[in-house]
C-alpha cells in the first residue's frame, strides 16, 4: 500500500516506520520549506512494543514532498490540533478520492472538524504513542493497540482499509463505538493534563511531582459540566478521572499508570510540546455555556503566552 503521511511529526514518523517495516510505501507532506529544513534523515530512539519492548535506534530515510498527489491508496493525517482545519481544507481539493485517516485529538463536533471534507471519505483513529523531537532526533514510541472508531454506515471500506494496514503492521485495533464521545473526553483529558503542565513548567516536570495526577482529576472534575453541555456520556475514563478520590487518583497514576520505567511515562517525559491550545479551546467553550473553569482558568492566565491566545477566546 502506497501511503502518504500529512506532516512529519511525533506519531506520523512513527507509524510511517512501523508500516515501511511492514512493506508499505510510506512518504510524507509537508510544508513548503520544510523538506530542505528538515533534510532526508531523521534520528530514531523510540520504543516499539507491539512484540515486547524493543529500543530502535537508526537514521531512517524519509521522502519528503511539498505537493500532494491523489496517487496514494491512504492518507494519514496526524497534526497539532490547532492545524486540523488548514489539513482538511488542503486535502479537500489535493487529495481526490484517496480516503483519509484522521490520527488525531478532536475538540469540535466531527463533521465541523475536517469541513470541507466529506465525512464519507474520512474515517476517525486515535494513536497509542508520544513524545517529541528535538534538534531532528525523535524520542518516544509506540505501543500495540490503536484507536479506530467502528464503521459508520458509507465508510466501511475505508475503515477495512486501514484495518489491514495497521493489522499488517502487527498493531491491535481497539474499536470505538462513540468516537465523539471518546474524543471529547480524551480532549478534556488533555487539557486536564495540560493544566498542570502549565503550572509545573514541563511535561518531564509535571512527572516529577507527586500530587501532579491528583490535580489533574480535579481539573477534570471542573470540566463535567462542559462535557454534559456538550452531551458527552460516562466513560471508564471519565469515570476513573472524576469518582476516584484524588489522592488515590495521584497513587493509582503514580505507581501503576505511570510507574516509573513504563513506556507511557516515558512518552509523556519525552513530550516538548508547548502546552496550552487544549486548555484555551475548553475555557473558550466554558465561555460560550457560562460555566466558571477557575482552575484551568488560572493556569492558563499566568502563562506567557496568554495574552496571544487569549485575543482569540475573547
Amino acid at each position: 500500500m502506497r501511503i502518504l503521511f500529512f506532516g512529519r511529526g511525533v506519531i506520523s514518523t512513527q507509524y510511517a516506520w512501523a508500516f515501511e517495516q511492514a512493506g508499505h510505501t510510506v512518504e510524507f507532506y509537508v510544508r513548503k520549506g520544510r523538506k530542505e529544513t528538515f533534510g532526508s534523515n531523521i534520528e530514531l530512539e523510540m520504543w516499539d512494543a507491539r512484540r515486547g519492548k524493543q529500543l530502535i535506534k537508526e537514521s531512517w530515510s524519509v521522502k519528503l514532498h511539498e505537493e500532494i498527489s491523489p496517487n496514494y491508496d491512504l492518507i494519514i493525517v496526524s497534526v497539532n490540533t490547532e492545524q486540523l482545519p488548514e489539513a482538511a481544507q488542503l486535502l479537500s481539493t489535493a487529495a481526490g478520492t484517496t480516503p483519509v485517516l484522521i490520527f488525531n485529538n478532536v475538540w469540535q463536533d466531527l463533521k465541523s472538524s475536517i469541513a470541507p471534507l466529506s465525512m464519507n471519505n474520512v474515517v476517525f483513529g486515535f494513536p497509542g504513542g508520544g513524545g517529541g523531537i528535538t534538534d531532528n532526533r525523535l524520542r518516544g514510541g509506540f505501543l500495540k493497540m490503536i484507536f479506530l472508531e467502528k464503521p459508520r454506515v458509507g465508510t466501511e471500506h475505508i475503515n477495512n482499509k486501514v484495518k489491514e494496514c495497521f493489522e499488517s503492521a502487527h498493531f491491535k485495533i481497539s474499536w470505538v463505538k462513540d468516537m465523539q464521545n471518546w474524543l471529547w473526553i480524551h480532549f478534556a483529558m488533555n487539557a486536564a493534563m495540560e493544566t498542570e503542565v502549565l503550572q509545573r513548567g514541563s511535561f518531564p516536570a509535571l512527572m516529577n511531582h507527586s500530587d501532579s495526577f491528583a490535580n489533574v482529576g480535579k481539573h477534570m472534575r471542573e470540566m463535567i459540566p462542559v462535557l454534559k453541555a456538550r452531551g458527552a456520556k460516562n466513560d471508564m475514563i471519565l469515570l476513573l478521572l472524576t469518582k476516584i478520590p484524588p489522592a488515590l487518583l495521584g497513587t493509582l497514576f503514580n505507581k501503576v499508570i505511570l510507574a516509573k520505567g513504563s513506556l507511557p511515562r516515558l512518552f509523556i517525559e519525552y513530550n516538548n510540546s508547548k502546552a496550552g491550545f487544549a486548555v484555551s479551546e475548553v475555557v473558550r467553550e466554558a465561555k460560550k455555556l457560562g460555566i466558571p473553569l477557575p482552575r484551568l482558568t488560572m493556569a492558563f492566565e499566568n502563562t506567557e503566552h496568554h495574552k496571544a491566545i487569549e485575543n482569540s477566546i475573547s
